[in-house]
C-alpha cells in the first residue's frame, strides 16, 4: 500500500519507518528540515514543507496514495487546519492523530476514516500490563467490543476452562485458548510452543504460559481484570 504521513515527529516517525519496513511505500512531509533529513533514507520519499499551505500541500500526490495520516499532535491548529485542506482537496481515506478529547471532537466532525489515539492506547495497554502483569494483545471491533488474547493470570492455574465463568460472570466469551507445551527440537533443546485449541476436553486445567483470546465489551474486560 501507499502512505502519506504528514508530521514526522516522534509518533509520524515509527509510523513512517515501521510501515517502509514492512514493505509499504511511504512518502512522508514535515517543515521540519532535521526531521526530513534523518527519514530520507528510510522511506521512499520525504519533503519539506509547510503542510498548512495549499500550495505547498499540492506539491503531495494525495490522489495516488490509499491512505494520507495527519500525525501532526503538538500543533493542535495546524492539525485541524490540514484536515480542512485535505477534505477540501477530495481526500477519501484519511486517518489523523487526537492528542484529547476536544481535539477528537473536532476531528469527528469532518467524518475521518479514523482517529487515532496513540498516546491514550499505550496508556491503556500499561494499565492492561499492570493490572494483569502479563502482556495483552487487543483488537478493536468498534467503540464497544474488543477481542483480547492475554497470557492466563497466575490466580487462573489450575482451574477448568468452564470454572473460569467468565461468560456468566463479565459477560466475556472464550473463543480460543492457545495451550503451552513443551518439545524437543530437532537439535535436542527443549522449547515452549502455543497451539490454537478452539474446543478444550472438559477436565482441562489452565497451565502456566497458556493464553486465553476472549470477546466482549472493553467495559467488562475492566471488570474481570479488577476481579482479578
Amino acid at each position: 500500500m501507499k502512505y502519506i504521513i504528514i508530521g514526522l515527529g516522534n509518533y509520524g516517525y515509527v509510523l513512517a519507518e515501521e510501515l517502509s519496513a514492512m514493505g509499504h511505500e511511504v512518502i512522508g512531509a514535515d517543515n521540519n528540515d532535521s526531521r526530513v533529513e534523518s527519514i530520507k533514507d528510510k522511506i521512499a520519499t520525504a519533503f519539506v514543507l509547510d503542510a498548512t499551505d495549499d500550495q505547498a500541500l499540492s506539491v503531495l500526490p494525495l490522489k495516488n496514495v490509499d491512505v494520507v495520516i495527519v500525525a501532526i499532535g503538538e500543533n493542535f491548529g495546524a492539525s485541524i487546519r490540514v484536515v480542512a485542506l485535505l477534505k477540501q482537496n477530495k481526500v477519501e481515506h484519511i486517518f489523523a492523530r487526537a492528542i484529547d478529547c476536544v481535539h477528537r471532537a473536532i476531528l469527528e466532525a469532518f467524518d475521518l476514516e479514523r482517529i487515532l489515539s496513540p498516546e491514550e492506547d499505550a496508556a491503556k495497554s500499561l494499565v492492561r500490563i499492570l493490572e494483569l502483569g502479563t502482556s495483552v494483545e487487543v483488537f478493536q471491533i468498534d467503540a464497544e467490543y474488543y477481542i483480547v488474547k492475554f497470557e492466563v493470570p497466575e490466580k487462573m492455574i489450575g482451574y477448568g476452562v468452564n470454572e473460569l465463568n467468565m461468560d456468566k460472570e463479565f459477560q466475556l466469551k472464550i473463543i480460543g485458548v492457545k495451550q503451552t507445551s513443551t518439545i524437543i527440537n530437532c537439535v535436542g533443546f527443549a522449547v515452549t510452543e502455543l497451539n490454537v485449541v478452539n474446543e478444550q476436553p472438559d477436565n482441562y486445567k489452565i497451565q502456566k504460559g497458556d493464553q486465553l483470546v476472549c470477546y466482549g465489551k472493553y467495559k467488562d474486560f475492566q471488570r474481570f481484570w479488577k476481579a482479578l
